[in-house]
Order: structure tokens, then sequence, then C-alpha cells
């Protein structure tokens, strides 16, 4: 027991080195090489900037097709921070061959990895009338099988040690292991799966039962992955989306109803949260779900009738 406590004292000194601080003046993700899955969903868009903007090495922006990634906003990213390489990487992130791959592919090249984030990508039927088996194992499968792979696969990875920094701009040594999985979720996982005000005007659910139900399963796995990843230096946790703006009047107008602040979110603001959990300033944050939902989940509750 004393030999532990003093393993994870010795870990904490050296997670507190420059090489980790978050309030580096370079950047608190300086040196970080990172993934991102679904980045051309302007969710995944605004993670990959987020990073970029505080330092990170190197961002593999994976995308389901390799004939069509967004290069005009890779540019753009690349002008406003030539330090970080982007990377376009086509994946099929439900694959643990895929996963594997990639995870090869970036220790190959940069020699060790230290953020994965990955994005819901399958919303499923909306209606139970529509559910069938086939398609709620299709919704399980695209949007719970990633975090499960990259539980199973990146932490391995995220422990390889870098006593010199490479040769590459933004280049830092990693004396310790450390990695941070972020899951970025929706609010179905939190027992919101359709907001009260469809349920008090009849209208259909946002999130049907299928995407309901993967979305649970997505916190299942952050959840597990306490225990899984525990003296490792390896984080995991989720974000709770709420209404993000998709650019629609309808759905500005939709979200008015639906969170406290009167507007849907913006994807930099999911973009932040999740620069935050990659970050040391939540080095003592895993196995958490962070609702980012602009108050969506207390508003449902006043609405319930009775």
């Amino acid at each position: 027991m004393t030999g532990n406590n003093v393993n994870s004292t010795q870990m904490m000194d050296e997670w507190d080195c420059e090489h980790f601080s978050p309030y580096r003046s370079d950047g608190k993700l300086y040196g970080f090489v990172c993934v991102v899955t679904s980045s051309t969903q302007p969710i995944g868009k605004a993670i990959v900037n987020e990073l970029a903007a505080h330092g990170a090495a190197c961002i593999y922006a994976c995308c389901f097709h390799p004939s069509s990634p967004p290069t005009s906003f890779f540019d753009e990213i690349n002008t406003k921070h030539p330090n970080t390489k982007i990377i376009p990487y086509p994946v099929e992130i439900t694959s643990e061959e895929d996963t594997l791959a990639l995870i090869d592919e970036v220790l190959n090249q940069w020699g060790r990895l230290d953020v994965f984030t990955l994005l819901p990508t399958t919303p499923g039927p909306s209606t139970i009338s529509t559910t069938t088996s086939p398609t709620i194992l299709s919704t399980l499968e695209h949007n719970t099988l990633p975090a499960f792979y990259a539980l199973k696969r990146a932490p391995a990875a995220m422990q390889k040690t870098l006593t010199q920094k490479g040769n590459y701009p933004n280049a830092a040594p990693k004396p310790v292991s450390y990695g941070s999985i972020i899951v970025v979720n929706t609010m179905g996982g939190t027992g919101i799966s359709a907001n009260n005000e469809d349920r008090v005007k009849g209208e259909k659910s946002v999130a049907g039962p299928a995407f309901t139900m993967a979305s649970h399963a997505v916190l299942g796995v952050v959840k597990s992955g306490v225990s899984v990843l525990r003296g490792t230096g390896v984080r995991i946790n989720c974000i709770s989306a709420g209404w993000i703006d998709d650019g629609s009047e309808d759905g500005r107008e939709k979200s008015k109803q639906v969170n406290g602040l009167d507007r849907p979110g913006r994807p930099e603001e999911i973009g932040r949260v999740a620069g935050f959990l990659a970050s040391g300033f939540s080095s003592f944050m895993t196995g958490a779900n962070l609702v980012v939902d602009g108050g969506a989940s207390a508003v449902a509750g006043m609405n319930v009738p009775v």
C-alpha cells in the first residue's frame, strides 16, 4: 500500500512538471498528439480548432468519407495555427481493426498519443413504431463501439513516454503516461430522451428509443472505464451536449423552448469543454459526465405536467 502511494505521489509530481502544466504560456495542450473522430461535423471541427488553438502538435482529423475531407477548413486552421499539423484521416471507427491501425499510425509517426475524442454518429429512427431490432443494433454499434474500442486500445498507446522531444513543431517530451479519452454524447444518456415541450405538444421525440439506449450505453462505457484505467494515468470522461445550433431558423426557435438561455449552444462551446477535459485543468476528473445543455435538463424537469 505504501509503495502505491509513493508511486502515485511521484506520478503527480511529474504531471505537475512544465510539460503538462495547463498554465504554460505556449498552450495548455502544447506537444499533445490528438485524435478527433467525426471531424467533419460542426462539433468535431470546433474540437479540432480548440485543440490546435492551445498548442497541440498534431491532430488526426478522422472522417468517414476519404474522398471529400473538408480541406478548406483544415487549411484555415493551419493558417491560424501553423505549428499544429492537421492530418485528415479516413477511418471506420466502428471497426476495431481500423481503430488499432489508426493508433499504430499515430505511434509510428509521432511516438505518443495524448487525446482521443469521439462523437456520436447515427441518431437512428425517431419513433418507436419505426424502430426495429436491426436499427437498434445498428444505432448501438455506431455510437457505442467507437467509445469501447477507444477504451480498449488507446490507453496502451497513451502510456508510452518520451524522454526527448521529437523533431517537429510544438514538440515536447512526455515523461509520464498521460491520456484523456473524451466521449461526446447526447442528453439521451441523462434521462432526457425527448424534451418535455415535445411531450406536452404531442410531437415526436428528437431522440428515438434506439438513440436513447445507445446514449445510456455510451455512459456505461465511460463509467466502466474508471476501474479499467485505474493506475494508468489515463482518464475517460463524457460531455452530454444539449441542442447545438445546426444553422436552421427552426432549430434556433426550437432551442428557445428547451433551455434556460433562450438560444442553442454553439459548437465551439462544446469544443471548449473538450479542451478542458484534454488538459491538466481536469487532472482529477475521470468517469464524469459534464452536462452542457444551457440548462435544458433543469427546464425539462420544471415543465413535466403533473
